[in-house]
């Protein structure tokens, strides 16, 4: 597996310091931050994952711990937007340039708006998908957050309201 991806690069390019973490992906599992979460021995409100959405029909990047859920009236309400989805696999996947599993806030085809949920930045470290299925990136949630030129709000919920 090769560790360079355009997650990496970013970091790179903005001087971000990281370590990289390979684990055993597999792909059945249904949760895979909390899969992540087990084979690297990480509290899982530390492994972030990452989705992609439709806020009013525009594309956005949540991230959030991998043991919650989004609500995604409240994440909708965060970007100043009605109503919040979540977008198809292949939409995600044309998106942001990653596959499925594999999908990075960092890097992305396209830059868009990112949302990160603000109980991941309690935390001194955080993980976030690194680009490549079985491949995370450790760094502090605030170095994430400024990378990402992301906004912080509390969006965790029941996943409805």
């Amino acid at each position: 597996m090769s560790r360079a991806t355009p997650a990496t690069r970013a970091l790179d390019r903005a001087g971000v310091a990281y370590v990289l973490h390979v684990y055993d992906y597999r792909p059945g599992a249904g949760r895979i931050g909390l899969q992540a979460a087990a084979s690297l021995g990480a509290d899982p409100a530390q492994v972030l994952k990452t989705l992609m959405l439709l806020v009013d029909g525009q594309p956005h990047c949540a991230v959030l711990p991998s043991d919650g859920e989004a609500s995604l009236k409240r994440l909708a309400r965060a970007v100043g937007g009605k109503a919040a989805q979540m977008m198809s696999p292949e939409a995600a996947e044309r998106s942001s340039g990653y596959k499925v599993g594999g999908i990075s806030p960092l890097g992305q085809r396209r830059p868009l708006p990112v949302v990160v949920e603000a109980a991941a930045l309690v935390h001194r470290q955080v993980f976030v998908n690194g680009g490549q299925r079985g491949l995370q990136i450790r760094l502090a949630p605030a170095d994430l957050v400024a990378v990402l030129s992301a906004q912080t709000a509390s969006f965790a919920g029941d996943g409805g309201g």
